[in-house]
């Protein structure tokens, strides 16, 4: 029985392949393999939600049928972005925009790793941007913008190019007309500004956490007081306000602030408001211990990270180089006027001839980038704040100077 069933079964099989004409059957057809689904958050600044929308449709456009994307943006500040990340780094963004002087601290905490084959991004970035994305020569980071820094606006109906040499000279014309120039004293950022230059120092220590500082020195040519003298004589002109950046924008579109020291960030709100008016410069020198000094300020550049803890690294990878490509950062410029870290793009033309990059290149002879601890900022913010209200309490300048380095270099 079974000989006879395996030959009936034979003879199927030869019918079959007759009737074919002897070719043989065609595959099954192929199953295409599954779409991954890549779910991605972006953390950016408020002010730059329309932008990064942007980018994000054209980076899905750029990659469709590739991955069914699922993309979210999410508001978070530069400025504390490593503060939140580090809070629980698995639930924090895929890809998120920070300020340079947190790169060290997120390396060190093992969110950010080595770029892979950096070179490309080394050779496509202005080398101080690159710089400010790495530790120990190591990039842990894409270089987006290279203009994190401060300078002088001013309004021409007002100021000559020779008053804006001197901060004094401008709060004296501020007044006289009966409007302000401003400065956001709350902010230890901006004050770097008054100590910069003067021979007295701070930074950071070896172990990348403390810091040093002389500001209270009571030996060299300036000492701490006198530039506290000279904080206390500008705070009492009426021609002189600390304001914050939303209210020094506030004043330039109500007419009540004439000049103020921000960064390109503000340049199309004052280019709105002031119009042909609008200029731009490095900051003006200011008078201190019987000398003129050119005032500082910190500098910086924009990053994007690339969480290491992420679920589809190779993906955000992909997207932290659409959002800082060339392409991108020209109209990162286009749109809200900030400079560029990519050498080709901060070359144009366009770029050349804005007036906001031209004054904070040539106020970076007088910059450093912003490399202090986490202790610099409140304590230099109750000095400031003290100094900007008169000093209400009347206590010794010396005194407050000593509390603010005590605050600064604690350990």
């Amino acid at each position: 029985m079974k000989k006879r069933a395996f030959l009936l079964m034979l003879s199927a099989v030869l019918l079959l392949t007759t009737a074919c004409g002897g070719r043989e059957l065609p595959p099954p057809e192929s199953v295409p393999a599954p779409v991954e689904t890549v779910e991605l958050t972006v953390w950016g600044a408020e002010e730059d939600e329309a932008l990064l929308r942007q980018i994000l449709d054209s980076f899905q456009a750029r990659y469709a049928g590739q991955a069914d994307f699922r993309i979210t943006y999410q508001p978070q500040s530069e400025s504390n972005c490593k503060d939140v990340l580090l809070g629980d780094l698995e639930a924090g963004a895929d890809v998120f925009a920070f300020a340079d002087d947190q790169v060290a601290a997120l390396a060190a905490a093992g969110c950010l790793d080595p770029i892979p084959e950096p070179e490309a991004i080394r050779q496509a970035s202005l080398s101080a941007a690159v710089d400010a994305a790495s530790v120990g020569g190591t990039l842990y980071a894409y270089p987006l913008t290279a203009d994190n820094g401060y300078f002088l606006y001013y309004n021409k109906a007002y100021f000559s190019p020779e008053d804006v040499q001197s901060l004094e000279r401008m709060v004296e014309v501020a007044a006289q007309a009966e409007k302000r120039v401003a400065m956001d004293w709350t902010s230890a950022w901006y004050v770097y500004a008054f100590f910069g230059n003067t021979g007295l120092t701070v930074g950071l220590n070896e172990d990348g956490l403390t810091n040093y500082c002389t500001w209270n020195s009571t030996g060299g040519s300036i000492r701490g007081v006198d530039v506290a003298q000279s904080m206390l004589d500008i705070a009492a002109s009426p021609g002189f306000a600390s304001m914050t950046d939303t209210d020094f924008i506030a004043g330039v579109r109500d007419g009540s602030v004439i000049a103020g020291i921000s960064g390109v960030w503000n340049a199309v709100a004052i280019e709105e408001a002031w119009g042909e008016n609008a200029g731009a410069a490095k900051l003006p020198a200011f008078a201190c211990g019987g000398q003129q000094i050119q005032m500082a300020s910190f500098s910086g550049c924009k990053l994007i990270g690339v969480n290491a803890y992420s679920r589809h690294p190779e993906w955000a990878a992909r997207l932290a180089e659409w959002i800082t490509s060339e392409e991108n950062q020209r109209l990162r410029f286009q749109l809200r006027g900030q400079g560029p870290a990519n050498v080709n793009a901060a070359s144009s033309p366009e770029v050349q001839a804005s007036p906001a990059i031209s004054a904070l290149l040539a106020q970076s002879e007088f910059s450093q980038l912003q490399r202090v601890g986490g202790k610099f900022w409140d304590p230099v913010t109750e000095f400031a704040s003290s100094m900007a209200a008169g000093n209400p309490t009347g206590a010794s300048l010396q005194a407050q100077l000593d509390r603010m380095v005590e605050g600064v270099t604690a350990r």
